[in-house]
C-alpha cells in the first residue's frame, strides 16, 4: 500500500486533487516540450507512477463529501503498467496528453468513463470490460501488444466481449498493429455509437465480428492503411448495427468483410475507396448475406478487387459508373430498387436508353452463369412498369445460358432465338411468316403447277398454296391438289413445309417457356 510520504511532488498533487475531481496539468506551456511523441524525454517533474493512478481509482484516498472524485491528469509521463484487470472502479479516468511507458490493462474490469486523449499508449487491453460511460481515445496513438488471453496475434486495442454503455470515440486516433489486429472487438456490445471519423488511421485489421452496434459505426474519412496477414482491413462479419457509414473518403487498403451483417438502416460507401489487398491479391468487399435497407455504393473510384454480394438483401441500391470492378458476385442478390448517381443527381435507373444493356453487362461481370441475377433484374423492371425491358433481360439470360450447353442444345437455342427470341419476341414469328409467304407467293406465281387429278380441287392460288404449305395443321385444299413438274419449285414447296413445322415448333416452345417462367 502506498503511503503519502513516498509520493513524488506531481504524485502528491494528483493525490490531493483526486477527491475533488480537480485537474492536474503537468505541461510546461511550450508546444515543443509538450509534444507527446517526445514524452520519453520528460523528466521526474512530469512522472507519475501507474501504481499511484491505480491506487486512487481503487479508493486509496477518501472521497471528500460534497464532491465527485475523479482522476484528471494532463501532460504526464506514466511509468509502469497501469494494471486494473478485474477491478471494480467507481470513478472516471481522464488522461490528456500523457505518455505511457507500458500498456493499460482493463481486462474484465468494471469502470466508469475512460478518457485517454491526445496520448501515446503501447496497447490497451479491455477484453470483457464493462464501461459505464464513454471510452474516449480521440487523437491518441495506440500501439501493438504482443499477445493477450483473448487474442493470439499482436493487438493494439482489445475490446473482445466488452460492453460499453456510452460511445467509443476514436476520431483522429492512430491505432497500429502492422500485420496484426489494430482493433480486436469481436462480440463487443454497445449502447452508443462507435466513431472513427476523419483522422482515424488503423494499421492492422479492425475486427468487430458479431459486434452489436445499435448506435452505429461511423468511419467517415477513416484510413485503414495496412491489413492483417490475411489481407483483411475491416471485419464486420455477423455484426448487428443501425448504421454503418464508410463514406466521405473512407479508404481501405485491404478487404472489407460484412458477411451476414444486419444493418437496420443504411450501409454507405459514398465516396469511399476500396483498394483491396496489395497487388489485387484478394477481394475488395466480401458481403454475402448482408441485410440492409439502403446500400449506397457510389464509390469514389472502382474497386481494385472483387465485390461479393451473393445472397445479400437490400431495399434500395445506389450506384454509379465507378461502383463496380471487373468481377462482381451477384448470385442471390435481392434488391427492391436501383438508383444511379449521375452528376450528383440520383434517379431511378429505368427508362434510359442504355439502362438494360448496362445492367446486363453488370450481371455478366459475375463468373459463370446463374439465372437468379437476371430474374431479379427482370422482376425489378416489371415492378417499375417496364415489361419490355424485363423481357429483354430474360432474353439475355437465355443467351447467356446457351453458352453453357452442349452443341445440339446450343443449335436449338440459336434457332429459338432467331425465330421467336426464346418466346420473348413472338412478333419475330410473324416477320418470318410474312417473308416466307411473300417468297412463296412470288415464286409460285411465276410457274405453272399441274393438278394431282384433273378436273378436281380448287383453282390454284399461289398465296393460298403458300399458306397451306406453311401451316402444318389442317389444310386449305391447295397443297394436296397441285404439284410441280419444275424440280426447283417442288423443292421450294418441301422447304416451306419444313420451315412451317420448325416455325410452329419454335413458337410453341418459346411461348411455353415464357408462360412457365411467368
Amino acid at each position: 500500500m502506498l503511503s503519502y510520504d513516498e509520493l513524488t511532488a506531481p504524485e502528491r498533487e494528483l493525490w490531493d486533487a483526486f477527491p475533488e475531481g480537480r485537474r492536474v496539468d503537468l505541461r510546461t506551456g511550450s508546444q515543443e516540450d509538450d509534444r507527446v511523441d517526445a514524452g520519453g524525454r520528460w523528466g521526474h517533474e512530469r512522472r507519475v507512477r501507474a501504481a499511484v493512478i491505480a491506487a486512487l481509482l481503487l479508493g486509496a484516498n477518501t472521497t471528500q463529501p460534497g464532491a465527485v472524485a475523479c482522476l484528471r491528469l494532463a501532460g504526464a509521463r506514466i511509468t509502469g503498467r497501469l494494471n486494473l484487470a478485474g477491478a471494480q472502479i467507481a470513478h472516471a479516468l481522464w488522461l490528456d496528453g500523457c505518455w505511457f511507458e507500458e500498456s493499460v490493462d482493463l481486462l474484465g474490469a468494471s469502470t466508469r468513463t475512460v478518457v485517454i486523449s491526445d496520448s501515446r499508449v503501447p496497447g490497451i487491453e479491455a477484453d470483457a470490460a464493462n464501461i459505464e460511460g464513454v471510452l474516449d481515445l480521440r487523437r491518441s496513438v495506440v500501439e501493438s501488444l504482443d499477445s493477450s488471453p483473448f487474442n493470439h496475434v499482436g493487438t493494439a486495442l482489445s475490446l473482445t466481449d466488452a460492453r460499453v454503455s456510452g460511445g467509443i470515440l476514436l476520431s483522429g486516433a492512430e491505432i497500429s498493429a502492422p500485420g496484426g489486429w489494430a482493433v480486436a472487438a469481436g462480440g463487443l456490445v454497445m449502447e452508443g455509437g462507435v466513431f472513427c471519423n476523419r483522422g482515424f488511421v488503423a494499421r492492422g485489421e479492425v475486427r468487430l465480428l458479431g459486434a452489436q452496434l445499435p448506435g452505429g459505426l461511423f468511419m467517415k474519412g477513416a484510413r485503414l492503411e495496412g491489413p492483417s496477414e490475411r489481407g483483411v482491413a475491416l471485419a464486420l462479419d455477423n455484426a448487428v448495427a443501425s448504421t454503418i457509414d464508410l463514406s466521405g473518403g473512407f479508404t481501405a487498403n485491404g478487404t472489407v468483410r460484412l458477411r451476414g451483417a444486419r444493418i437496420s438502416d443504411s450501409l454507405s460507401f459514398a465516396g469511399a475507396v476500396l483498394n483491396g489487398p496489395a497487388e489485387g491479391h484478394g477481394p475488395s468487399l466480401v458481403a454475402p448475406l448482408v441485410q440492409t435497407v439502403d446500400l449506397d455504393f457510389t464509390l469514389a473510384q472502382a474497386p481494385s478487387g472483387t465485390v461479393d454480394l451473393r445472397g445479400a438483401q437490400v431495399s434500395y441500391l445506389y450506384d454509379s459508373e465507378r461502383s463496380w470492378p471487373e468481377v462482381v458476385e451477384l448470385d442471390g442478390f435481392v434488391y427492391g430498387s436501383i438508383k444511379t448517381d449521375e452528376a450528383g443527381e440520383r434517379r431511378e435507373a429505368v427508362g434510359q436508353r442504355d439502362s438494360v444493356a448496362r445492367r446486363v453487362a453488370w450481371i455478366r461481370r459475375s463468373p459463370g452463369y446463374s439465372p437468379q441475377p437476371y430474374e431479379q433484374l427482370a422482376s425489378w423492371y416489371r415492378k417499375a412498369g417496364h415489361d419490355d425491358d424485363a423481357r429483354r433481360v430474360l432474353l439475355a439470360k437465355q443467351r447467356h445460358r446457351r453458352g453453357t450447353l452442349h452443341a445440339a442444345a446450343r443449335g436449338w437455342g440459336h434457332l429459338l432465338d432467331l425465330t421467336v427470341g426464346y418466346g420473348y419476341r413472338p412478333w419475330l414469328a410473324g416477320v418470318w411468316l410474312l417473308a416466307l409467304t411473300l417468297l412463296g407467293t412470288l415464286s409460285f406465281s411465276a410457274g405453272t403447277p399441274k393438278p394431282v387429278q384433273k378436273g378436281e380441287g380448287a383453282p390454284f392460288q399461289s398465296f393460298v398454296y403458300t399458306l397451306d404449305l406453311l401451316i402444318p395443321i389442317g389444310g386449305l385444299g391447295q397443297r394436296s391438289a397441285w404439284y410441280w413438274p419444275d424440280g426447283s419449285l417442288q423443292w421450294l414447296a418441301y422447304l416451306l413445309i419444313a420451315f412451317g413445322w420448325v416455325l410452329t415448333t419454335a413458337v410453341i416452345a418459346g411461348v411455353t417457356r415464357t408462360v412457365q417462367k411467368s
